[in-house]
């Protein structure tokens, strides 16, 4: 991968992180609910701490032209998920309300994370950079499944409510 290239996505990278923090947070701060505010703050550290990794990232590449060799261990954030992703939150969240809104448009930023991460993994050739692309990919997939389930559950709702049921 040139150096150029490397240095774009890894620019690329942290807007799209500041983004979704700085998104999650204002939804966070938006929020009636302590349960959909307990999502989004953690969503926002998540965030953040991909921030952090990628601006080291960053700097070493601008610096030595290689990549930081890491430990990207399997991320637990599924098992974050499924601890704040309870019935009780999803009966909060309104599903014409705010955030239900904000969760259609995390949707759209956590795909975009997961393809820019999973392009990257592919194109390159630095084992490095191949194994922090697929790591973050993991994560922001994980991130648009807990969204995803939000959703779903917010369209049955919905469903229920108005009975829309066609049996």
């Amino acid at each position: 991968m040139k150096q150029n290239t490397s240095l774009e996505i890894l620019k690329q990278a942290i807007l799209l992180e500041r983004r979704g923090k700085a998104f999650y947070r204002k939804v966070a701060e938006k929020t009636e609910s302590k349960g959909v505010r307990d999502v989004f703050e953690t969503m926002a550290a998540e965030e953040q701490n991909h921030i952090d990794l990628l601006s080291e990232q960053f700097k070493a590449y601008g610096k030595e032209k290689k990549f930081i060799p890491g430990n990207y261990k399997e991320s637990d954030s599924s098992r974050v998920a499924s601890n704040v992703l309870t019935r009780e939150i999803k009966e909060k969240i309104s599903a014409a309300g705010f955030e239900a809104a904000a969760i259609s448009a995390a949707i759209s930023m956590e795909e975009h994370a997961v393809k820019l991460y999973s392009e990257s993994a592919e194109t390159t050739s630095d084992p490095e950079a191949k194994a922090l692309y697929k790591w973050l990919a993991r994560w922001e997939r994980e991130h648009l499944g807990l969204l995803l389930d939000i959703d779903k559950a917010l369209r049955e709702k919905i469903w229920f409510d108005n009975q829309f049921w066609p049996f």
